[in-house]
């Protein structure tokens, strides 16, 4: 596996990193986010949804072997599968998710006291 000329790490190592990065302040947001606003509490609840969802498949991919000649995608394919997990979180998320969102919205909500 070709080291990283930066960390000398492993690309994909790099990525996963940055990723978890990307969760971890992403979730600092979330446990800061203050709104009376409800639109802005559904950006919110589904943006969670998202990064849970992304969580769930991680490691349904992680066991996927990247394949091997001339069109596999190599050590590319290696470094950006985490981001594609993540959007594909995002993209279920979006189209309705699994009704994470909705109860999300509502204890978000309901601890502001907003109806």
């Amino acid at each position: 596996m070709a080291a990283d000329a930066i960390s000398g790490m492993p690309a994909s190592a790099d990525a996963n990193l940055a990723l978890e990065r990307q969760s971890s302040q992403q979730l600092e947001r979330m446990r800061a986010f203050k709104t009376t606003d409800p639109k802005e509490a559904d950006k919110v609840s589904q943006d969670f949804e998202a990064m849970f969802l992304s969580t769930m498949l991680q490691p349904i991919f992680a066991t996927l072997n990247p394949g091997k000649g001339p069109f596999s995608g190599g050590h590319a394919e290696t470094t950006f599968s985490g981001m594609l997990v993540d959007e594909y979180g995002k993209a279920i998320a979006k189209s309705g998710g699994v009704g994470i969102a909705a109860m999300v919205r509502k204890q978000i909500l309901q601890i502001q006291e907003v109806r």
